[in-house]
């Protein structure tokens, strides 16, 4: 053979080593590109699985902090009726007790000393209001159902004095003069008609020329008592469980 044939020949060859070659490297590529998209998928499911496992963890959480809440309304509910229904119990107490201030539909009773000159041998002493006249009206009051009563704006409470000091009486350790007005707080029909009873308070001032004037009001305000309340003796009596 001579040197062109051999030169064909092994053109041909190259040829077709170089078309091998291209092919091999091509399946070699192909056969990487896929191992890098196999290797990218495992990494993304792995991605994505954990995203799930942190959304589910996540939705529990949320799920318990909306429980919490829950259980903070409902607690805070009650919360709120026991702190209001102890509110009005104390409430309830400080009427009781007379340290507020309360307003409502009464009366008005009027008190002065009488202006009739004296007789000769009378005791002028008569003409005068004493504190036994005030108990009398108040406690008449109150048996007729008044629910507050004040006596120039010293509100009557249990541990209230009444007593004369001299030509003033005393209300509360505090001094007045004529005149005394009474407020009481109730039904003003059945207040007036408990000191116009026949024999009652007023006929037994009238008898005397105090000046009594009553007058109904359909609402009226008494001041709560503003002194001091303190027990030095008494004490709760303990309550000894059998």
């Amino acid at each position: 053979m001579n040197n062109k044939g051999q030169t064909i020949i092994i053109v041909i060859l190259c040829f077709l080593l170089g078309l091998m070659l291209a092919s091999q490297f091509k399946s070699i590529d192909n056969a990487g590109g896929g191992i890098i998209s196999i290797q990218r998928a495992q990494e993304l499911t792995s991605e994505l699985k954990a995203i799930k496992e942190e959304r589910s963890a996540l939705y529990e959480e949320i799920e318990i902090l909306r429980q919490k809440i829950i259980e903070y309304e409902e607690s805070a509910a009650k919360t709120g009726q026991f702190a209001e229904a102890l509110k009005k119990e104390l409430e309830r107490v400080r009427i009781i007790a007379g340290i507020t201030d309360l307003e409502g539909p009464g009366i008005t009773v009027t008190l002065n000393d009488s202006k009739l000159p004296n007789q000769v041998g009378e005791d002028p002493n008569l003409y005068l209001i004493h504190a036994d006249d005030l108990l009398k009206t108040i406690n008449e009051l109150f048996s007729a159902g008044a629910e507050a009563v004040s006596i120039n704006e010293q509100r009557v409470i249990s541990t209230t004095e009444i007593r004369c000091v001299g030509s003033t009486i005393s209300i509360n350790n505090v001094k007045f003069a004529p005149p005394y007005i009474i407020n009481a707080i109730g039904d003003p029909e059945t207040l007036e008609a408990s000191l116009k009873m026949r024999g009652g308070i007023v006929d037994t001032l009238n008898a005397w020329g105090i000046e009594l004037t009553l007058k109904k009001h359909e609402k009226i305000t008494i001041p709560g008592y503003k002194g001091s309340i303190k027990f030095e003796y008494a004490t709760p009596k303990k309550v000894v469980s059998k």
